[in-house]
């Protein structure tokens, strides 16, 4: 498995890693905890050394396994986690909304490590921006969680570009995540550049769209009643119907290359900059096996340019998440 450096920060990882997320959350009912943890081992036996958690995520249900899988191997891999959901650490009740305060952070953290075995997390992200919180507070609080070694590095998810030049000038920012992939391309507008200039990586989740950039989903998929991808206004039948213009330019740059649409979707993020690590996510091992062949997956300057020729004259539709979500992404 090749290598990436998240931007500056000196912290390097695979050129791909694994998003644990729907493991325990979001895609319907957690799969079966001792087939995940095989799951994530075998990631490692293949390659990857990077792997993405959050509390949210359950709320717990998902550290506690990922903890579990990777403690035999725990000097071998990265763990990133992720705070500043209100809920409480007793419970996992969600008591609403953001809660970033530096007390709150602290403790999130000691939460965290006794669920993921370790003595230390080596990134840690606030998940949402908290309005109620300055950005400052909140990097001072991870700053301090580094001086007693609990934290490796910083990060932060759906940050705005002056919250992240804020946050990095108190504690450098190692990576920001944040969607990006062939369905959603935000990010290029503003986000990308800033973080070139400062020197931090990026971390796209849902790189393949939710699922959307394998070919597999229609308008005529009907989802688990609890997958999120029910309240997504993009994935409405009606949007899921508009938007396979996308997924037929990609299936024809697969098809040329011998690969599959998600190893496309895959690896033109990867061509996008080399301080971008992906980290699809999963709970098939034939599908894990798929996603990191593309980091193999040579795209050519022609083949860039016509997936983006190719996507020039469609419009994508509907929104990416639900308008209540939307609000928290971005600050």
């Amino acid at each position: 498995m090749k290598t990436r450096q998240l931007g500056s920060s000196g912290l390097e990882v695979s050129a791909m890693g694994l998003g644990c997320m729907s493991m325990s959350a979001a895609y319907g009912p957690p799969a079966d905890k001792a087939e995940m943890i095989a799951l994530i081992r075998r990631a490692h036996e293949l390659g990857v050394t990077f792997f993405d958690t959050a509390e949210a995520y359950g709320p717990f249900a998902n550290e506690d396994l990922v903890g579990e899988a990777l403690e035999p191997i725990r000097d071998k891999v990265v763990i990133a986690t992720k705070f500043g959901f209100g809920i409480d650490l007793e419970t996992g009740a969600r008591t609403g909304g953001t809660n970033s305060r530096p007390e709150h952070i602290k403790a999130v953290a000691e939460a965290a490590l006794k669920r993921l075995r370790t003595d230390r997390i080596d990134l840690f992200y606030q998940h949402r921006v908290d309005p109620g919180v300055p950005i400052e507070d909140v990097a001072g609080a991870v700053r301090d969680l580094i001086a007693e070694g609990k934290v490796k590095h910083f990060g932060l998810s759906e940050a705005g570009i002056q919250t992240i030049r804020r946050a990095h000038a108190i504690q450098p920012v190692a990576a920001v995540q944040s969607e990006y992939s062939l369905f959603w391309r935000g990010p290029e507008a503003e986000l990308l550049p800033v973080l070139e200039e400062l020197g931090i990586g990026f971390v796209p989740f849902s790189p393949l769209g939710a699922g959307f950039l394998t070919g597999k989903i229609t308008a005529e998929t009907a989802f688990d009643p609890s997958d999120f991808r029910n309240h997504v206004p993009r994935f409405s039948p009606e949007a899921r119907k508009a938007n396979m213009a996308l997924v037929d330019v990609i299936k024809g740059v697969a098809d040329r290359k011998g690969a599959t649409p998600a190893q496309v979707a895959l690896a033109w993020l990867l061509a996008q900059k080399p301080w971008i690590v992906p980290i699809p996510g999963t709970t098939k091992l034939h599908r894990l096996e798929e996603n990191l062949g593309a980091v193999d997956l040579n795209l050519t300057a022609a083949d860039l340019d016509e997936i983006q020729s190719g996507l020039a004259g469609i419009t994508i539709r509907g929104e990416r998440l639900p308008e209540a979500a939307l609000k928290m992404t971005g600050r």
